[in-house]
C-alpha cells in the first residue's frame, strides 16, 4: 500500500474509529446500577468527573504521529489545534513539508480532507447512522481528545447523570463504566489526581464480532490546575482489522490566532462516505 493510499484510507478510518463501527436502532440507555447508593462510589464518580479542562479555551501543539493500518506503518508530523466546544483539527504533514491530510471536527459536521488527491468527506453527525444511534456526538469526541469523562449524547456530565454510571476501586485506580444497549464505555483513572489514564468503547455484536476502541493517556504535563496528556495511544480493533495510532504533543500552547473553520476549495472533489465504508470493510 502506497503512502498516499494509507493516508486516503487511514484518515476516515481514524475518524470512524472514534465512533465505533455499528449500532442498532434499539439502543436504549441502560445503567449498570439503576441508582448509585453507595456514598464512596458517588464520591469517586464526582472526583473523576470534576477533572475537566473547561477553563482552557485553546490548546495547540505540533505533534508527532505514528500510524499502523493494513500492515503498513507510517510516521508523520503535524499540528493539533483545538478550541473548546468549537473545533478539533488534526493536520498531518508528509515528508515534513506537505500537509497531506486534515481532520476537522465541529459540533455540526465532520470534515476529512485528502490534500494530495484533492478529495474530501463532509458529513453531519445525524447523517451517519452509527453516530446518531449510539449517542456519540462532537462533545463525546472532544472529551476523548481532552481526556475527560463524558455521557454519550449530551454536552456535559451533570451531577444527576452520574447516577447512571458505576464506579469501583481497581488496585491503585478507579474504574468507571456506563452501558447503552450493545455499547459499553469504560474509563480507568488514578486515585491520586483522578486523571483518566484509559478510555474504552466496546460494541458487542454476536453475529459480526465485537469492535473496540481503546485510548491510553500518558506523560501528563501541567495545564491550569490539572494535568494534560502529552502522549496518546489509540487502538481500534474490529473483526476484520486493527488500526493503531499514537501521537505525542511537543509542548502545549494556547494560540488563538487561527481560523476555526476550513473552507474547501472548488478544486476538491467530494467523496461519498459509503465509498469509504466499503473500502474499510474490505480491509
Amino acid at each position: 500500500m502506497k503512502l498516499l493510499d494509507i493516508i486516503k484510507i487511514a484518515l476516515p478510518a481514524l475518524l470512524l474509529a472514534f465512533t465505533s463501527c455499528r449500532s442498532t436502532k434499539t439502543a436504549e440507555k441502560t445503567s449498570v446500577t439503576t441508582k448509585a447508593e453507595d456514598t464512596g462510589k458517588q464520591e469517586m464518580l464526582r472526583k473523576v468527573a470534576a477533572v475537566s479542562h473547561a477553563d482552557t479555551r485553546f490548546v495547540t501543539s505540533k505533534i508527532k504521529l505514528n500510524l499502523s493500518v493494513g500492515g503498513q506503518d507510517l510516521s508523520l508530523s503535524g499540528n493539533l489545534k483545538m478550541k473548546r466546544d468549537e473545533v478539533i483539527r488534526l493536520q498531518l504533514v508528509a515528508l515534513g513539508l506537505i500537509e497531506a491530510g486534515r481532520i476537522e471536527l465541529t459540533p455540526d459536521y465532520m470534515l476529512v480532507m485528502d490534500r494530495i488527491n484533492k478529495q474530501y468527506i463532509k458529513v453531519a453527525y445525524s447523517d451517519v447512522d452509527f453516530l446518531r444511534e449510539s449517542g456519540l456526538n462532537f462533545h463525546s469526541l472532544q472529551s476523548l481528545f481532552w481526556d475527560e469523562l463524558f455521557e454519550p449524547g449530551t454536552t456535559t456530565v451533570t451531577t444527576k447523570a452520574l447516577d447512571a454510571f458505576n464506579a469501583y476501586e481497581a488496585g491503585t485506580d478507579v474504574a468507571v463504566m456506563i452501558e447503552r444497549g450493545p455499547l459499553t464505555y469504560r474509563w480507568m483513572a488514578d486515585k491520586d489526581k483522578w486523571l483518566i489514564k484509559t478510555a474504552n468503547v466496546t460494541y458487542k455484536d454476536a453475529a459480526r464480532g465485537n469492535t473496540q476502541l481503546t485510548w491510553h493517556y500518558g506523560n501528563f504535563k501541567p495545564m491550569g490546575a490539572q494535568g494534560f496528556p502529552m502522549q496518546n495511544d489509540i487502538t481500534l480493533t474490529t473483526p476484520k482489522h486493527t488500526l493503531k495510532m499514537s501521537y505525542s504533543l511537543n509542548g502545549i500552547d494556547h494560540d488563538s490566532g487561527w481560523e476555526t473553520r476550513t473552507s474547501v476549495s472548488d478544486r476538491y472533489k467530494q467523496v461519498k462516505l459509503d465509498d469509504i465504508l466499503r473500502k474499510l470493510g474490505s480491509m
